[in-house]
């Protein structure tokens, strides 16, 4: 065997025999061990059996939930997940009303706030991958090739202590929690999980896939299953959130809805397969191990080798399909189209369990054999999430072959096995982006095309840069940059509202506090800022509350928590793009501009002024089935008209499409002396870095001029308003 050492490697001496099997000892125990996560929202889910079919929702839907925006259709219904510093970009700041001007002309008297907020160097960053320790962020590990029996194995063992399977409830004791520096006795309601999931599940009208569609699956049907998947780890995240830690007792969302969905035949691509996975792009992201999984880009649950058996010459062999590299192991990146993949097994990142070579066996042994018959391998490239400490995003890089293989000592002294795979050409981008994302944020390196590195001029607490590398136009016409909403008088509140008194914050499960009992007595984002489910209505905390900027309830006030980029497309004029993953449901700006009355929309003429018009009044198609009145728009307190011609923030770019990745949310703050509404965006699914972010513009109540659509999307109307 040819052996190429890589700059690290050492060379074993002497030639080695692969076919040599050390002696092992037997596995005494296969328990499984999941360190609890701090934060519940960073966690990933099991897997299950069969197939199924999925068609729009339909009504009546439980009281716990509505569909996200795929599904959706009020304007007003639109749901508003956010994000508390989800990819470590820090605690929310309640931001000010900064006004700056974007090439305004020398009469403006606009006023300029040089307020930076806090520091934008560390923000978001994403770091190359790192030797991780034996376990990854969400309990799975890449050392032993454990599968489906494993999953059922743990099964509902977490439901098991907390619910009662056979109907009953269990009662939540008794909780004290310290509010305005009190003790409180919180006595929370019985809550019914298994009640609830059934209740979500038969809203979405889920049916078995027949033989075809269950073992190919599409587009559709891979994002219909990562957004129930999440949507109903969400929900058990909300409803954990409120109770007492057991001891011994991990809370493991995901991993429960991963064995609900699984076991219930929620997936899809279930037969193994190399190469290309239907209905996965290169490019796409993950935030758990589950989904790889649900997906059937990446089978294993615990191992960072997939493998399939292959009947060659009347004898089966193993060959491997998938491999995920997420830190576990010593993996070593040469470059973005070059891997350095070490093989499993040895302990050799377990300080409590004895380290010994590697053999050549399960994943190892298949890795090999796909490096003599040259087959196609899926690359999963774990790169860190800032968000949670030990957090990864899985970022799949498209196919790969190995190229060579040889052994070195580890840095545990044990010998390992080095895999090189090489990446097949012709494929978009994917993990090459994030590395040169990081060096445009390290200033390594300099975004081409760049027109102005901030256009807010420091009234965003994260820089938002200026991009053209189309052609020669300077920039979009000048406007004010708003950070926030503008309205010309409060408006009036039918209520006395005095806010709510927690000055560490509202806490989960705190029945007293009244903020928590306008969202039906949850806080509407889990931990991480991510909303739990839309509303046709969120309540934030407002003005008159005494809690800290850094309140979980005032997710949408903390400003932008993304590196967004304004660029030039190519036929759509100007559009709006992140350099950073945004995480499903989580937060990513407010539509600011100057609220208008709705009757004095004609009085704005100008040119294009309809371009940057939000008006909160339309609906979505299909209609959303959310709580609205008889004319079918959405319980909003007013109807809610903006102009950002004039005025305005980053969403004034976001441009139309029939197949969104972002919604809205209607997000009210109310006071004693009246009450704002604000229009908050939000991601449907995990975007990708640079990802044009859209939202449906919606459908008007009368009839008005239509424009040529030019989304590309596969569900293209051809026409948007």
């Amino acid at each position: 065997m040819d052996q190429t050492f890589g700059q690290d490697s050492v060379p074993v001496s002497g030639p080695l025999d692969k076919s040599r099997v050390w002696d092992v000892k037997p596995l005494r125990r296969l328990v499984p061990v999941f360190p609890s996560a701090p934060n519940s929202s960073s966690s990933s889910a099991p897997p299950g059996a069969a197939p199924f079919f999925c068609t729009a929702p339909f009504g009546p839907f439980p009281s716990e939930v509505s569909p996200f925006y795929p599904f959706s259709a009020s304007v007003g219904a639109q749901g508003q997940p956010q994000q508390n510093a989800s990819f470590g970009y820090g605690n929310p700041v309640t931001a000010a009303v900064p006004i700056t001007s974007f090439r305004t002309p020398p009469h403006s008297t606009a006023q300029v706030n040089g307020d930076t907020g806090p520091s934008r160097s560390s923000r978001g960053r994403v770091q190359s991958q790192s030797q991780g320790s034996f376990g990854d962020e969400d309990g799975y590990c890449d050392s032993q090739n454990q599968g489906a029996q494993f999953v059922s194995r743990y099964s509902m063992h977490i439901a098991d202590a907390e619910v009662n399977s056979k109907g009953g409830r269990r009662k939540n004791k008794p909780q004290k929690r310290t509010r305005s520096g009190r003790d409180i006795n919180v006595t929370l309601p019985d809550i019914d999980v298994d009640s609830i999931v059934n209740n979500i599940l038969s809203s979405y009208n889920l049916m078995e896939f027949d033989t075809v569609r269950r073992t190919d699956g599409d587009r559709d049907s891979v994002g219909y299953i990562l957004l129930i998947f999440d949507l109903l780890r969400r929900k058990l995240s909300q409803i954990e959130d409120v109770r007492e830690a057991m001891p011994g007792v991990a809370r493991r969302p995901d991993l429960r809805v991963g064995t609900i969905l699984m076991n219930k035949g929620i997936r899809t691509n279930v037969k193994k397969r190399i190469g290309a996975v239907p209905g996965v792009e290169v490019g796409d992201i993950f935030f758990f191990r589950m989904e790889l999984c649900l997906v059937g880009l990446h089978h294993p649950i615990m191992a960072g080798i997939g493998y399939m058996g292959l009947t060659v010459n009347l004898e089966e062999e193993s060959v491997a399909v998938s491999v995920v590299s997420s830190g576990g192991y010593e993996d070593n990146v040469e470059d973005g189209d070059v891997l350095i993949y070490s093989g499993q097994g040895g302990n050799i990142n377990r300080k409590d369990k004895e380290v010994t070579d590697q053999k050549l066996e399960r994943g190892n042994l298949a890795l090999e054999k796909s490096l003599r018959r040259g087959n196609e391998v899926r690359v999963i490239r774990g790169v860190k999430d800032l968000s949670t400490p030990t957090g990864k995003i899985y970022v799949y890089d498209g196919l790969y072959k190995i190229q060579e293989s040889w052994t070195e000592k580890g840095k545990s002294g044990c010998n390992v096995f080095k895999y090189k795979f090489i990446r097949v050409h012709g494929q978009p981008e994917a993990f090459m982006t994030w590395k040169l994302i990081q060096q445009w944020k390290d200033g390594i390196s300099l975004r081409v095309g760049v027109i102005l590195p901030d256009l807010t001029s420091g009234a965003e607490n994260i820089p938002v840069s200026l991009v053209n590398d189309v052609d020669d136009e300077k920039g979009p016409a000048h406007f004010t940059y708003l950070a926030s909403l503008k309205y010309a008088q409060p408006v009036d509140s039918l209520e006395i509202f005095g806010g709510c008194d927690c000055r560490n914050g509202c806490v989960p499960g705190d029945q007293i506090c009244p903020c928590i009992q306008k969202n039906a007595g949850y806080l509407p984002y889990t931990s991480n800022g991510v909303l739990v489910t839309q509303k046709s209505l969120v309540h934030e905390c407002g003005p008159s509350c005494q809690c800290p900027p850094t309140c979980r309830n005032r997710v949408s006030q903390g400003g932008l928590r993304v590196h967004l980029e304004v660029f030039k497309t190519k036929d759509k004029g100007w559009g709006l793009r992140s350099w950073d993953p945004i995480r499903a449901g989580a937060f990513i700006c407010e539509y600011a501009g100057q609220v208008i009355d709705i009757s004095k929309i004609e009085e704005l003429g100008g040119e294009n002024v309809d371009d940057y018009l939000f008006d909160a009044t339309r609906t979505y198609q299909p209609v959303e089935p959310v709580p609205s009145d008889a004319n079918g728009v959405p319980k909003i307190p007013f109807p809610l008209i903006i102009t950002a011609k004039d005025v305005g923030n980053v969403a004034r770019f976001m441009n139309h499409s029939c197949s969104p990745n972002v919604f809205w949310q209607p997000v009210l703050r109310q006071s004693d002396k009246g009450y704002d509404l604000h229009v908050a965006f939000h991601a449907i699914k995990h975007i990708p870095p640079m990802r044009e972010l859209t939202y449906d513009y919606g459908l008007p109540d009368k009839a008005e001029r239509k424009k040529n659509c030019l989304c590309g999307s596969s569900k293209c109307r051809g026409y948007f308003y």
